[in-house]
């Protein structure tokens, strides 16, 4: 599926991270209307989203999920508290931490994903999403 980055919220996430993939199942759960879209990072549609926004894909193994929302990407701290906003029930409350300075998020976020692969594994390759994950990833 080719994805311009106008065609609505696009969230970018690290293919082989089991903390990653739970992240991935946890947003369709809480997000009933559809509205956001998934690429593994490791992907050619990934590398070319953010191309089209001026933005090289990130390192191996990438260090954060991203956002793409109306034409802008979103890292780190910023991306997952943009997610939580736009989820359904309480996590949306979540948006309150963004008054906490954004270094400080970020040094919490960098520590958590520099350790998750040791805390939460890891996969060979991307996992097979489901058919419901299926239609709505990007490759």
């Amino acid at each position: 599926m080719r994805v311009r980055p106008t065609d609505g919220p696009v969230i970018l996430f690290d293919g082989v991270c089991a903390l990653c993939d739970g992240l991935v199942r946890f947003v369709v759960r809480r997000d009933p209307v559809g509205r956001f879209r998934f690429a593994p990072l490791q992907s050619r549609a990934a590398r070319d989203l953010l191309e089209a926004l001026g933005h090289r894909a990130p390192a191996d193994p990438p260090a954060s999920v991203m956002l793409v929302e109306n034409g802008r990407v979103y890292e780190a701290s910023d991306a997952a508290l943009r997610i939580a906003r736009s989820l359904r029930g309480p996590w949306r409350a979540l948006w309150i931490l963004a008054l906490v300075p954004r270094p400080l998020r970020d040094a919490v976020y960098r520590f958590v994903a520099a350790r998750r692969y040791r805390w939460f594994g890891r996969h060979d390759t991307c996992t097979v999403p489901s058919p419901e994950l299926r239609s709505r990833m990007l490759e």
